[in-house]
Formats: structure tokens, C-alpha cells, sequence
């Protein structure tokens, strides 16, 4: 019998490839301190293929910012498609957010790396994945107004700031828990969870 015939590495596979090398040596060296060369030895697909992909260091940065946010908006989507009554789905939205983040913080090293400093800065692709995300974050509390779980006034305004909120935690959430317990995130993510329901204000 013929042996099957090596399947040739596609282009997106291709590209790929090169925007994973990146990212770990973005990660590792900084960004400023990574060559296209540096790329290119490191994928062992030499310096022609890299350019084939990408004009230059910004291009294949950019990328490998799109692919991490990405990555964090698909642990949401994902959440927010759940068959769950709305108020635990909000719960489980923002426990999967915290985590996602920290997971991106895992993957490229400590909030020092220039990397991760970085990330949250490229406006273009943060502001496609904020507006979808308070779309997403939309649909679950439209979902608790008719299950009548939530008493919103208005939906958008109110999407927005939930946005807000949660992006706010991200720093603070991942400075906390590298020599945080359990116990102790779990019990900042019920306090700001019993703020969102419950608010400060006596019934």
C-alpha cells in the first residue's frame, strides 16, 4: 500500500506559526527588543516567508494582539450562549473574563513585559472588541429583563457600564493574584457581583 503523501503546510497554518513565535518572543525580550530576524531564525521559516506575511514588526505586533483578543472574546461568546438564567450567566461572564485575562498574563509573562503593557493599548483592535463585547453583555441583561431577574431602566447605558466595570478590574485582578488565594479572588468577585444586584443604597 502507498504511503500517503506529506500534507504541504497551508498559508494560514503558515502565518500562524509565525504569530505564536512572536508572541512567546514578544513575551519573553519585549517588543522593542524583538527583530524581524529574531522572528524569522526563531520559526525557522526564514526572512522571505515572514515578509510574505507581514511588512514589518507592527504588522506581525498587531496581529498577535488581534489573535490574544480574539482568544478572550471566544471564552465570552461562548458564556454568554450558555442556557443559563441571566443572573448566573452574568456571574459566570465575569469569573471567565478575570480568568481569560490572567491566562493572557500566563502566556505572556508578567505585567512588567512591555508585551502586556502594550496590548491593551493598540485603540483599533480594543475598540472592536469593546463594542462587541458590550453587545454581548446586551443580550444578557435584555435576557434578565424578561425573565424577570433584572430591573434595567435602560439596556445600553447600563451594558456600557458593566463594560467599564469589568475592564477596570483587569489590573487590579491580575496584580492580585499573583500571591492571592483562591478564596480571596472569589470573595473581590462576590463582593463586586453583590454590588452590581444588590447596589450600596438600603432597600
Amino acid at each position: 500500500m502507498k504511503c500517503a503523501e506529506k500534507m504541504p503546510i497551508t498559508v494560514s497554518k503558515t502565518r500562524e506559526i509565525l504569530v505564536d513565535v512572536a508572541r512567546r518572543l514578544f513575551a519573553r525580550m519585549g517588543v522593542d527588543n524583538t527583530t524581524m530576524n529574531d522572528i524569522a531564525q526563531a520559526s525557522r521559516k526564514g526572512r522571505r516567508t515572514l515578509y510574505t506575511y507581514f511588512r514589518n514588526k507592527d504588522d506581525i505586533y498587531k496581529e498577535v494582539v488581534d489573535t490574544e483578543v480574539e482568544k478572550l472574546y471566544k471564552v465570552l461568546s461562548e458564556v454568554a450562549a450558555k442556557e443559563l438564567p441571566a443572573d448566573k450567566k452574568l456571574e459566570a461572564y465575569m469569573a471567565a473574563r478575570l480568568e481569560a485575562v490572567k491566562s493572557a498574563v500566563v502566556r505572556n509573562g508578567t505585567l512588567r513585559a512591555k508585551f502586556f503593557r502594550d496590548i491593551w493599548r493598540v485603540e483599533k483592535v480594543r475598540k472592536s472588541f469593546d463594542q462587541r463585547e458590550v453587545e454581548l453583555l446586551k443580550g444578557i441583561l435584555s435576557d434578565g429583563v424578561k425573565e424577570g431577574l433584572f430591573r434595567v431602566p435602560n439596556v445600553d447605558y447600563t451594558a456600557l457600564t458593566l463594560h467599564y466595570v469589568f475592564k477596570g478590574l483587569e489590573v487590579p485582578y491580575i496584580r492580585g493574584v499573583m500571591g492571592d488565594t483562591v478564596l480571596h479572588r472569589i470573595r473581590r468577585r462576590d463582593n463586586v457581583m453583590n454590588l452590581i444586584f444588590n447596589g450600596i443604597k438600603l432597600k
